[in-house]
């Protein structure tokens, strides 16, 4: 994006939570001239809040989408979309009814996806049940290949799918012969069991943030929260294990997304049983964004 519309990147790489490390690269590229940061990692702004205040000159962007600013917009995906339609094809591929699901953080994020990957499941199956186990951490093999061993070998589910930043869940099912659907992007070397993937496309994501910057129209929207309709969230290539049947069912879906359907619509009852969503009611963006 920086290449196709002239601006010079400035980079800053693996800087940790938590540390003040963040803090540090922000007060670096400042110094080294940047007027438009963007913040990448879920906890960045909240821990940066009081030092992004401190450059009202400098143009912030976060994927956070819990936290704004006059000087900081927050982008996103609705990658919740297509985990739902992930969840369609989970419920379609399980042979008996136990899916697995390994999440990290407990955050409004993760949530709104397990609940559209759940929706999607139940869409299509709705005696299959989605059992789901926390790491705690963004980026942990230990936990996370643990997690997926218990799913499948303690609770017997036929598919797995994960929030995580790495693939160590999908390596683990694929090692133990059952389905897994990855997220973020794909990876390379699985069997066919490897049914598909919920991905971004973020050259379409940052061309549009860079542009507004040269634009002159930084922070000029409280949020960008892009769909499917704009092609930066799809699901990958289908492994040949997905059957035209079942493709075809998804591509109904995606229909009518683009239609408008919300995912988050019509009657939904949660894991106590108290209704969320009533017939001809759809799920509030800030419900799905803030509350859930």
């Amino acid at each position: 994006a920086c290449e196709e519309l002239g601006a010079e990147l400035l980079v800053r790489e693996n800087i940790p939570e938590g540390t003040g490390a963040c803090e540090k690269a922000i007060r670096e590229l400042a110094s080294e001239g940047a007027s438009l940061i963007v913040l990448t990692s879920y906890a960045y702004p909240l821990e940066v809040k009081e030092v992004i205040k401190e450059y009202p000159e400098i143009a912030f962007y976060t994927t956070s989408a819990e936290y704004y600013a006059d000087n900081m917009t927050s982008y996103f995906g609705r990658m919740y979309q297509v985990r739902y339609l992930a969840g369609m094809i989970a419920g379609m591929q399980t042979e008996n009814n136990q899916i697995g699901y390994v999440a990290a953080m407990a955050n409004i994020e993760v949530n709104r996806g397990i609940n559209a990957f759940t929706l999607g499941v139940k869409r299509v199956n709705p005696q299959a049940e989605v059992h789901v186990i926390w790491t705690g951490s963004w980026d942990n093999q230990e936990k996370e290949e643990q997690a997926a061993n218990t799913l499948i070998h303690q609770m017997g589910v036929d598919v797995l799918t994960y929030h995580q930043n790495q693939h160590f869940v999908a390596k683990v099912a694929d090692a133990a012969g059952i389905y897994s659907i990855g997220y973020n992007e794909v990876v390379e070397g699985l069997s066919d069991k490897y049914l598909t993937a919920a991905v971004f496309d973020w050259n379409a994501f940052y061309y549009e943030i860079v542009r507004e910057f040269c634009q002159g129209r930084a922070n000029s929207v409280k949020m960008h929260w892009l769909g499917i309709e704009k092609n930066v969230i799809r699901l990958s290539e289908f492994s040949p294990a997905v059957s035209e049947e079942t493709q075809k069912i998804v591509e109904e879906a995606i229909q009518e997304m683009l239609s408008g359907r919300s995912v988050f619509s019509g009657e939904i009852y949660d894991n106590t049983g108290k209704q969320q969503c009533a017939e001809g009611e759809n799920i509030s963006d800030r419900i799905l964004l803030e509350k859930m």
